[in-house]
């Protein structure tokens, strides 16, 4: 099994060779030590020292000198968008207020695919698609770019209990 200890950032990888690709979602290239299946079917082991965040299009070298391209996976998401600027604030907020990470862009808000959330855009008046495509979630203050915190909304809000940060 080949092992990779080090990530070539994306924006040095223009003209080098790549041995293959791996195509992760976004909660799998956010890893310290996991193991994975290259596109043609390579066993690799990440072993990094510390969580590390594997960009779209960064290189995972190898311990035997080859190189992986990473891709993002095409991940199931609702895209949630509003008609006006100050109802998107406000869904961001329900969002937000329920630690959901989400993607911000101007075709809307993206977020993993929940039925509670999907309900709950609904009934504040946002259009809500689902979608496949790969996800970006914003990074946290605290965490940065590669930090990617699970949600924990409540199916009963009634109980949701507030705090501050």
């Amino acid at each position: 099994m080949r092992q990779v200890n080090r990530v070539i950032p994306a924006e040095y990888m223009d003209g080098q060779e790549t041995k293959d690709t791996v195509t992760l979602n976004r909660q799998d290239r956010y890893r310290r030590r996991f193991r994975l299946t290259s596109d043609r079917g390579d066993d690799v082991l990440l072993n990094f020292p510390e969580p590390t965040y594997l960009e779209p299009g960064s290189g995972l070298s190898a311990s035997d000198g080859n190189v992986y391209l990473v891709r993002a996976a095409p991940e199931d998401l609702l895209q949630i968008f509003a008609n006006t600027s100050l109802m998107q604030v406000h869904l961001a907020w329900h969002l937000g207020n329920r630690h959901t990470p989400a993607e911000i862009t101007a075709e809307g808000i993206f977020i993993r695919y929940d039925h509670v959330l999907e309900k709950l855009m609904q009934d504040l008046g946002a259009g809500v698609r689902r979608v496949q495509r790969p996800f970006e979630p914003v990074g946290g203050a605290y965490g940065g770019k590669g930090a990617l915190h699970e949600s924990h909304h409540h199916h009963n809000t009634a109980n949701h209990a507030h705090h501050t940060h």
